[in-house]
């Protein structure tokens, strides 16, 4: 079941809220929604689960021999934005509420629960009411509500919200087993790392628009093969570091520069600087996290849009 999205488009009064978006989401894969706050990530997802209804473009959804415009309900599970638990029910009646709305056997009830409650260490609180939950806790049983029907397709608003590092792992852990289970997810999340550890292919969206997309490997390979660490053997004097004027560099110690090369600027030309700079004594690629590609890309752009009202 493909998911494509071809030149989508919404607008609310004087704003655009997505812009012309176009890209696909393969079975199977979990895919990453990036973006800052106002960036469209909640009216993209909005218009994928029915809720809205874009200005502009398509959404197609296909199975077999049946196309949809929105992800429909029974394949569909959702962690929305704005959380939906019962906080006077206790764990087990607020999972067997969302279950039953599924059609979800009492015996497929009984086992699924069970699982994921022992994943989340919340076996033992199973009739607990919620509101006696940590945030932490109540989230994770927001967690399974989503997904004890087996759906095929699954979206998360940020799943990490309110989770200590040792409960974020168990989050990771849980979306790969839904992966292992052959769910395809889509995640919103705002914390890189645990980002990191699990897409496939990520979307980052900036004022309505894609400003990168792929997959993760290749945006790895492609920002930290232009990112170089270099260290001399001497200090770095004034009418050396001027050859480097047309980089975009920062000198990080006396001997010690790290230098950014755009699309134009080939390794091997700036070896040759280099070497008239001074004795190289160390050179490296620099590893650069998603965090800090995440912030490059959008400060560019950014940039770039203002660039483009100013002129």
């Amino acid at each position: 079941m493909s998911l494509i999205i071809s030149n989508l488009a919404k607008h609310y009064d004087t704003v655009t809220a997505v812009n012309n978006l176009s890209f696909d989401v393969q079975p199977g894969e979990i895919f990453a929604l990036l973006g800052p706050n106002g960036a469209g990530k909640s009216s993209l997802v909005k218009m994928l689960v029915g809720f809205t209804y874009p200005d502009a473009g398509s959404i197609k959804l296909t199975d077999g021999s049946t196309t949809y415009c929105s992800i429909p309900t029974h394949l569909l599970g959702y962690l929305p934005e704005d959380r939906g638990l019962y906080p006077e029910k206790t764990i087990k009646q607020n999972l067997q509420f969302f279950a039953q709305l599924h059609g979800v056997t009492a015996t497929d009830f009984d086992l699924r629960c069970q699982h994921w409650l022992d994943k989340f260490n919340l076996v033992k609180r199973i009739n607990d009411p919620l509101k006696s939950l940590s945030k932490g806790n109540q989230q994770k049983v927001q967690l399974i509500t989503a997904i004890l029907h087996k759906p095929k397709w699954v979206i998360l608003d940020e799943p990490f919200s309110g989770l200590d590092p040792i409960n974020q792992e168990l989050v990771v852990e849980f979306l790969a087993e839904l992966k292992q289970q052959g769910m395809t997810v889509l995640l919103s999340a705002h914390q890189m790392a645990m980002v990191e550890k699990l897409a496939d292919r990520v979307l980052l969206l900036n004022k309505g628009q894609s400003v990168l997309y792929g997959q993760l490997n290749d945006i790895f390979k492609q920002y930290n093969n232009n990112v170089i660490d270099v260290t001399f053997e001497q200090l770095i004097e004034p009418e050396q570091y001027a050859l480097l004027d047309t980089y975009q560099s920062k000198q990080l110690s006396s001997n010690h520069l790290s230098i950014t090369l755009n699309e134009q600027q080939p390794l091997s030309q700036l070896l040759t600087i280099l070497i008239r700079v001074g004795n190289i004594c160390e050179l490296k690629n620099q590893s650069q996290s998603l965090h800090s590609i995440y912030l490059q890309v959008v400060a560019k752009h950014n940039k770039e849009v203002h660039q483009g009202v100013a002129s």
